[in-house]
């Protein structure tokens, strides 16, 4: 049987994981530590989000129809698992659409000149956000479509 003393020994004969082990170089961006580094966290998100308000017109364009979307799924009549994979299906659109961008962004950092590899990774990225929205739409036709036929059909 284990005792707590044997679970101690083990772990001590791991090494001990400090910052210097995980990255020798030190990387002068990971400073805080605890709640400083989940401020910075959020506050970076949150750059992040206003970025893409601000400068990405399909982000926007999916941002309205979430504005839209959720409300609606927060009122039809359908049970709870239902109402979560509406809304659920509308969020990964934007958290799709977020990566998307910012894949097009590292490689427009990289470089502006057309190259094959770069618009593989941008094709990539963009039939990722064509399968999010045939996902949301799917889930929208096959939760709400029978509601609505059933009132208007």
């Amino acid at each position: 049987m284990a005792t707590v003393g044997s679970y101690l020994e083990r772990a001590r004969i791991l090494p001990n994981p400090s910052s210097s082990d995980r990255d020798p170089q030190g990387n002068p961006y990971k400073t805080n530590r605890g709640l400083a580094r989940a401020w910075r966290a959020l506050l970076h998100s949150y750059s992040g989000i206003r970025y893409a308000i601000l400068e990405e017109s399909a982000f926007r364009q999916e941002l309205t129809l979430a504005a839209i979307l959720i409300p609606v799924a927060a009122v039809i009549p359908v049970s709870a698992v239902e109402r979560l994979l509406l809304i659920g299906s509308v969020l990964l659109v934007l958290i799709v659409e977020l990566l998307n961008s910012s894949v097009e962004a590292a490689i427009d950092r990289i470089s502006l000149e057309k190259h094959e590899l770069s618009k593989r990774a941008k094709d990539f990225g963009s039939a990722a956000v064509l399968m999010a929205l045939c996902l949301c739409g799917l889930t929208w036709l096959l939760l709400v479509g029978p509601l609505l036929l059933a009132r208007f059909g």
